[in-house]
């Protein structure tokens, strides 16, 4: 004959062991995810060792080199050389098929309304690698626009290595500043918190 402890003990064992299990089972559990964590940081370090290495910090001709000789035709059926930038000039390279592009794009062209010397001063170079459509029709009342191929005379000439790029080509065809961020224009920092 059973007692009643034996019935109530049966069960307490099953239970111990399957927290006993669980438990081992938990602490596995956390330090593969530990390894898969270490491993994680381990290739984030590699990959941005690997960026910095492959992408400039600068896309584009460096503060102080001069704009080689170029010639594009513009959307509008006008011709720009490295010559027709003749006064402080503001120019951006975009691509459609660019996820930052199209966030800064916005802000380019409200900063380009506002560009002292007007639509004469700003140039906007549009890569034909996607629809430009959408950058044309923004960019046009307030820029002269080139769509031209990726590696085009533009991008070749500001040697464009990605996008977007910016920058202010001074009075003596020199680049007084360049960047991909709005910010790293000086003129720009007051119109930032406008646009």
């Amino acid at each position: 004959m059973r007692s009643v402890n034996d019935v109530e003990t049966k069960p307490m064992l099953y239970l111990t062991a399957a927290v006993v299990i669980l438990t081992l089972l938990t602490l596995l559990n956390l330090m593969l995810m530990l390894g898969v964590v270490r491993r994680l940081r381990d290739h984030t370090g590699r990959f941005a060792e690997m960026t910095r290495s492959v992408m400039p910090d600068v896309p584009v001709l460096a503060r102080g080199r001069a704009v080689p000789a170029f010639s594009a035709a513009t959307r509008d059926g006008g011709q720009v050389t490295d010559g027709s930038l003749d006064g402080d000039t503001l120019v951006g390279f975009f691509s459609p098929s660019c996820a930052p592009c199209r966030a800064l794009a916005p802000r380019f062209a409200a900063y380009a309304e506002r560009f002292p010397g007007g639509r004469d001063r700003v140039l906007a170079v549009v890569a034909e690698d996607a629809d430009p459509a959408a950058y044309v029709t923004m960019f046009a009342p307030v820029a002269r626009v080139v769509v031209e191929e990726p590696g085009g005379p533009v991008a070749t000439a500001f040697e464009v290595s990605g996008f977007p790029a910016l920058c202010l080509v001074g009075a003596d065809g020199t680049v007084a500043a360049s960047g991909i961020r709005m910010e790293e224009l000086p003129e720009s920092r007051p119109l930032a918190a406008h646009g």
